[in-house]
């Protein structure tokens, strides 16, 4: 869990040095954090499974809007993202920019029991300076060694058949794949944050860029570390507009956890851009609730955190952020709209955490194995 220092009193810190992140809280800042953590340790406690010794691993996927990039994250913000990964055990984050200041001070806040590893930046208008994060409970999590860029050749190019005029020599932002050791399980993450956009062109392109990374990743397996993959990320699939492309990945040798299919991923509840595919074999056991449906889904942390109830408590804020020509200040729908869709994104996120439980504990097939013969 984090180290909850920024929120100690001045009586304990007048008694012990402890390093704070935030120093300059005042009382209603820090309660305003601590009621905040409060409920989101609620409501997670109940929504996910509890942590089981070498039994389970609670893995998640995020993509946190802008993170590095933007200035106006409140110390409540980073407190509350902070708690949300502290409930998981191994988390990739999706669209950390070239500063790594956010990164920095979410990392102190989860404590030393917390480790990552980070990508480059992917360069060019397409890349958007964007960079793919891995953060892990070293109590639950290691790494393998192996953490390496996903990377075409124009041999393998010239073997596929594209469907877009100008068809990609590379990822948009380059997928790296991550080796990860837990309990019985030893896997590879591919962290993936694909091209946007719904038009015929984008959705072709994005197709395209699937079919390069499938191609890739195929002639990469037999040397690979483990063939056990995880494909992860904002893959930006439009629910209207992308059956072809996880056709593909389903071709490929992927499927999509039945816990996750058809949740609305983003903020505003209309798409499933973040999605997980696993290699489909025996391998991958996914955990499930006591009514035996599959243990995963999404955390609507806006039900808990700069909730709508909130606003009041936000307004002076949100008026100062508001940089447009509209009457935020006299106009509800104005203030409502500009705080639902902009300033509480900014705050947390346009996407919503995703979430899957895989088992870890294969000791009683093998223990069971070894009765025979």
């Amino acid at each position: 869990m984090p180290t909850y220092h920024d929120l100690r009193t001045a009586a304990d810190l007048e008694e012990r040095d402890y390093a704070q992140v935030f120093p300059g809280l005042d009382a209603g800042a820090r309660r305003t954090i601590i009621e905040g953590v409060l409920r989101l340790k609620r409501a997670l406690g109940v929504e996910l499974p509890p942590r089981r010794t070498d039994g389970n691993l609670l893995f998640a996927s995020w993509n946190i809007r802008e993170f590095g990039h933007l200035t106006g994250r409140r110390p409540e913000a980073y407190h509350w993202i902070a708690e949300v990964i502290s409930h998981f055990d191994l988390v990739a984050i999706q669209e950390v920019k070239r500063t790594l200041k956010d990164l920095d001070i979410l990392t102190r806040l989860l404590g030393p029991d917390w480790g990552y590893m980070m990508t480059d930046v992917t360069g060019g208008p397409a890349g958007n300076k964007e960079r793919s994060v891995y953060l892990y409970d070293t109590r639950r999590v290691q790494l393998s060694g192996l953490s390496g860029e996903v990377a075409a050749w124009p041999e393998l190019r010239a073997e596929l058949a594209f469907e877009s005029g100008a068809p990609p020599e590379q990822l948009s932002r380059a997928p790296h794949v991550t080796g990860f050791i837990t309990g019985w399980k030893r896997f590879s993450l591919v962290n993936v944050h694909l091209a946007p956009g719904d038009g015929t062109d984008e959705v072709r392109y994005r197709r395209d860029e699937v079919r390069l990374l499938l191609a890739a990743l195929a002639e990469a397996r037999d040397g690979m570390w483990t063939e056990n993959l995880i494909l992860v990320g904002d893959m930006n699939l439009y629910a209207a507009r992308d059956d072809a492309t996880v056709a593909l990945l389903e071709a490929g040798g992927y499927v999509e956890p039945r816990a996750l299919l058809g949740l609305p991923t983003n903020a505003a509840g209309t798409e499933t851009y973040d999605r997980m595919f696993l290699s489909s074999n025996e391998y991958f056991r996914l955990g499930a609730r006591a009514d035996g449906t599959p243990s995963g889904g999404t955390l609507d942390l806006f039900a808990h955190v700069f909730r709508d109830a909130d606003k009041p408590a936000y307004r002076d804020a949100v008026i100062a952020d508001y940089g447009g020509s509209r009457d935020i200040a006299g106009d509800a729908d104005v203030f409502d709209s500009y705080w639902r869709v902009h300033w509480r994104t900014r705050q947390l996120s346009d996407h919503l955490p995703i979430w899957i439980e895989l088992e870890t504990d294969d000791s009683v097939a093998f223990l069971t194995s070894k009765t025979t013969g």
